[in-house]
């Protein structure tokens, strides 16, 4: 299994978020947690899937220089796009409020990029999931925000608490995705870096 193949690597996680912690011990492996400030700014002219991709590559740079050859640097980056434009994380309850009102009674997509960094590579995955919102009353939208602060969430809200329990009405691709990692191509991509 992975956890066999991975034992002469050295896995770091560059994540301070404890949903993609989880995720890597759910799958069996090892791994250490580096941590390093880094501003999340990109250009402009950059939309969907590029945005993650270069974020999460962004997340890299401050790392490359110490990787050694054993290592495997993970990085990773959430985004929901909705309307043509990226949701970011809100900086208070009432732009946390605009942003979910912006997706109730809407499908809007996640998406999910992850960096894989070694010393002399470095291949950026990405996942896209559909999910759609009932209408949602103010009060809802109020009370989860009162109750679950989710102001280090993109998109203002997190799936597996309440509001994605109450709210999402469809979902098509990786629910894992929605929750910041998809799982499945960070052990598809693992098993390919460490074949013999």
């Amino acid at each position: 299994m992975l956890s066999d193949k991975l034992k002469n690597h050295n896995i770091i996680l560059a994540s301070g978020s404890p949903r993609r912690q989880q995720f890597l011990k759910d799958l069996g492996i090892n791994f250490e947690i580096r941590l390093k400030p880094i501003k999340e700014e990109y250009p402009n002219r950059l939309t969907h899937f590029e945005i993650s991709n270069y974020l999460a590559e962004l997340k890299s740079l401050p790392y490359k220089s110490e990787l050694g050859p054993n290592d495997i640097l993970i990085t990773s980056d959430t985004i929901v796009w909705h309307n043509n434009k990226a949701l970011g994380k809100p900086s208070d309850a009432s732009e946390a409020f605009s942003l979910i009102k912006s997706l109730s009674n809407t499908t809007h997509e996640v998406i999910s990029s992850i960096c894989f960094t070694t010393a002399s590579s470095q291949n950026t995955q990405f996942d896209c999931t559909k999910v759609t919102f009932k209408a949602l009353s103010n009060d809802e939208i109020n009370y989860y925000i009162k109750n679950y602060k989710p102001f280090d969430k993109a998109g203002a809200y997190g799936i597996q608490e309440w509001i994605g329990q109450i709210g999402v009405t469809k979902l098509e691709g990786s629910y894992f995705n929605v929750m910041g990692l998809p799982v499945h191509l960070l052990y598809k991509t693992l098993n390919a870096m460490v074949e013999d």
